[in-house]
């Protein structure tokens, strides 16, 4: 019997569950907790209730609000600054990924020392960090309960991928009332965010049956509900199967890594610092024919989890019915259908493809791909 691991945080979850923060900080030793987050957050309100709910436990909250979509290496290394000026003991990440990402790079940085880049790969963080305790606002970025951070090297404009078991958060506060303040466009980037990472996770190369049933429920959770949270954005039942979805696509991908649609659409990302979701949105589609080729037996779980009835199909057949399904959602919720809408060039596609080929997520796709290959899906998906 193959032996497993299976890395996760605590979890807090349901509406609500913000008002534990602050007892959740103080178990994990905080009086000076360091809050990273962005001004969106800040202008919907939740940063307020939060810094109540610590100040309420007795705790002195620090704030670091300059946080961008898709995280800087300079902006990591300013956040990281102000935590060592401010005397900050536990990180607090609340909002988006990139706000978690962040917040867990001022970690690696206030353990480790050096630059954020230094960092880049599999199990690089090698002393102990800070504790982490993280507070999603979206769903379906699953930082906040996996063991990756993303950040965007700004020399090279790039995303790069930091991995490993120190990354996982000790505490998750998942509490669905602040998905309602995400805008439209956020809603459905995070939406197939998460359907990618249940996807990817699923038919991944490190795929196990620990992590299999939670892709499986991700996917399914999505499918069924991200268009009514488009629809009618105060379901409080169909924000709450979103949260879910969320978590446990990020539950899933922690632990059995990604694929080639994540180490496509990180490189866009970092050539464009265009939404990550949406970029996965328009990809997934296409990585999903590639790979039939290689695991076509994988597919036919997947449609199953969506409602496809997949009586006498043959694996190719099933992955292609939920390509169509995956690119029929994305109509659906706003994405573009190419990459071209994004800003994206023929000629960006040979570099896009090179760097691709160094992302960590490409390592454990089921289909060997070489430049070429991913030339030609970049060139498919403009």
């Amino acid at each position: 019997m193959t032996l497993l691991k299976f890395h996760a945080p605590e979890v807090v979850f349901g509406a609500g569950s913000l008002g534990e923060a602050g007892f959740a900080a103080g178990r994990l030793g905080a009086k000076r907790p360091f809050v990273v987050t962005d001004d969106g957050i800040v202008e919907a309100g939740w940063l307020a209730e939060l810094e109540t709910v610590l100040r309420a436990s007795g705790l002195d909250p620090q704030v670091y609000e300059k946080v961008s979509p898709n995280p800087k290496d300079h902006e990591i290394a300013a956040a990281h600054a102000a935590y060592v000026e401010r005397e900050g003991d536990v990180i607090i990440g609340l909002g988006g990924g990139s706000c978690i990402d962040a917040a867990k790079g001022v970690a690696v940085l206030a353990g480790n020392g050096g630059d954020i880049l230094d960092y880049r790969g599999v199990d690089q963080v090698l002393l102990p960090i800070p504790p982490t305790l993280m507070i999603p606002a979206t769903s379906g970025t699953g930082a906040d309960v996996s063991q990756f951070c993303i950040v965007t090297d700004t020399r090279r404009s790039v995303k790069v991928t930091i991995m490993g078991r120190a990354l996982v958060p000790d505490i998750s506060i998942t509490d669905p009332r602040l998905l309602h303040t995400m805008p439209d466009w956020l809603n459905a980037a995070t939406g197939l965010d998460a359907l990618t990472h249940g996807v990817e996770a699923f038919v991944s190369l490190a795929h196990n049956p620990l992590a299999d049933m939670h892709a499986l429920c991700a996917v399914r959770q999505v499918v069924g509900h991200l268009r009514t949270t488009m629809d009618h954005p105060l379901d409080g039942e169909a924000r709450s199967a979103m949260a879910e979805a969320s978590l446990n696509a990020g539950l899933a991908f922690s632990n059995a890594i990604l694929g080639a649609t994540h180490a496509m659409s990180h490189q866009v990302g970092g050539l464009l610092d265009a939404p990550h979701g949406v970029i996965n949105g328009v990809l997934l589609p296409h990585v999903i024919r590639y790979n039939a080729q290689s695991a076509p037996e994988r597919f036919i779980g997947l449609a199953q989890a969506v409602g496809l009835d997949t009586h006498g199909w043959s694996g190719e057949q099933a992955a292609n019915q939920l390509a169509d399904l995956a690119r029929t959602l994305a109509d659906q919720v706003g994405v573009p259908k190419g990459l071209s809408a994004l800003g994206v060039t023929e000629q960006d596609c040979e570099r896009l493809a090179g760097t691709t080929l160094e992302d960590a997520c490409l390592t454990t796709n089921p289909r060997s791909a070489s430049v070429g290959d991913i030339r030609a899906l970049f060139r498919a998906a403009l």
